[in-house]
């Protein structure tokens, strides 16, 4: 499939999604978000795509969030014929609540509002060493509605998440790590090996029981702990059902590196 806003590589059965609006920090407009839902909708129906990378564009900016200039210039006719295409919410990924593959995002330098919501969606967050993070939508009469509000309360404390909510501080990728959102801080040469290198320790293990273990930690969250170990998972049957079951416990056996199918 051909885009304009975003490029898309795959490497074994890593996809890469870039957001390529540099000279705009990536910000996310409509079309760019139909371009994003069109590839993680490929993502995650393809059987050989196992994990996703999103990153930026450039050094500066993963994205800097809504497009404010494309929203004050709006064609109202264009943007709800645009949005009803468009499957997960802001950036493609804010309310895709029913893709348990991993993602990882790699922030390479600005995550601001929608843009910070991007990464809060994926699963994994590696930042670049000039990363920083914020939700100032409130100082532009808008609120962090593509899942901020939501996801940062559930993620870190309390008190911490409101203070970032409701001042629109910017965390560094020192404080980000420091607060528990960033797995670990690179040199922005390094961003993408080090994104690549947490996609190579996922896909050790095998591809349904990641997905299985996504779905049933996510789900799992809704309900009180009893519950959610007495709960049935679909994506669970899939994995119990699954011809890799069988290939792990062999590959132990025979001490060699077991070779996943994803099915």
């Amino acid at each position: 499939m051909d885009f304009e806003l975003i490029r898309v590589e795959k490497k074994d059965h890593v996809t890469i999604v870039t957001m390529n609006r540099p000279e705009v920090m990536n910000s996310i407009n409509p079309p760019i978000s139909l371009e994003m839902s069109k590839a993680f909708n490929e993502f995650d129906q393809d059987p050989g795509a196992w994990v996703c990378i999103v990153t930026g564009s450039g050094d500066k900016a993963f994205s800097a969030g809504n497009d404010l200039k494309y929203t004050a210039q709006r064609d109202k006719g264009l943007v709800p014929a645009i949005t009803e295409e468009i499957k997960g919410g802001f950036g493609g990924i804010t309310t895709r609540f029913d893709c348990y593959k991993p993602f990882i995002a790699a922030v390479n330098g600005l995550a601001l509002g929608g843009g910070f919501e991007i990464a809060l969606a994926c699963d994994i967050i590696v930042a670049a060493e000039n990363a920083t993070f914020g939700l100032p939508e409130p100082r532009v009469g808008l609120m962090a509605g593509a899942g901020g509000v939501h996801r940062l309360p559930r993620q870190i404390p309390y008190h911490l998440a409101l203070n970032l909510i409701l001042t629109s501080k910017r965390l560094t990728a020192q404080e980000a790590l420091a607060y528990g959102i960033v797995c670990e801080i690179v040199p922005q040469a390094a961003l993408m090996d080090t994104a690549l290198k947490y996609a190579a320790e996922i896909m050790k293990g095998a591809p349904l029981s990641i997905r299985a273990s996504k779905e049933a930690a996510l789900e799992g969250l809704k309900t009180a702990l009893p519950e959610a170990m007495a709960r049935s998972y679909a994506g669970v049957t899939l994995m119990r059902d699954s011809e890799d079951r069988l290939e792990g416990p062999r590959a132990f056996v025979e001490k060699r590196p077991p070779h996943w199918k994803g099915r």
